[in-house]
């Protein structure tokens, strides 16, 4: 189950409407509504807290590793790093589709992509031309 059936899933158990959850976490009705639909992907970690404050869950409940993985990319480094992990994610599952590898390890090895990912970008910084290099405070 991906996040969006377990919001519209954890929404209809609450009895709320669209609506009603749109107003309650701040966004619009058509972001709750593109979110279940699946049309746009929850990136913010903050809307995601809110959601599940309100949906009286936690995010861990909402999110699985990779969603969760994409939405503190998206925090962290913005659209185009989450969109890396993305990819890392759909890789890695692709990668063991059909095998004998439990959730555990599963979660296991995209952590570990993860960690990869942001020590080769942060090691990576220091070869981007000085004009492309953000200043440090």
């Amino acid at each position: 189950m991906n996040f969006q059936e377990r919001l519209k899933k954890r929404r209809l158990a609450l009895g709320l409407t669209q609506s009603e959850l749109a107003k309650k976490v701040g966004v619009t009705l058509r972001t709750i509504q593109n979110y279940e639909s699946g049309f746009r992907k929850a990136t913010n970690i903050n809307i995601i807290r809110k959601l599940a404050e309100v949906l009286e869950t936690d995010v861990d409940e909402l999110l699985d590793t990779g969603e969760k993985l994409e939405a503190e990319a998206y925090a962290k480094g913005g659209r185009r790093s989450a969109m890396d992990i993305n990819e890392l994610v759909e890789e890695v599952t692709a990668l063991f589709a059909g095998g004998k590898l439990s959730e555990d390890a599963m979660d296991g090895a995209m952590r570990a992509l993860n960690d990869a990912y942001w020590i080769a970008k942060e090691n990576n910084k220091k070869y981007a031309p000085k004009s492309k290099r953000k200043k440090r405070d």
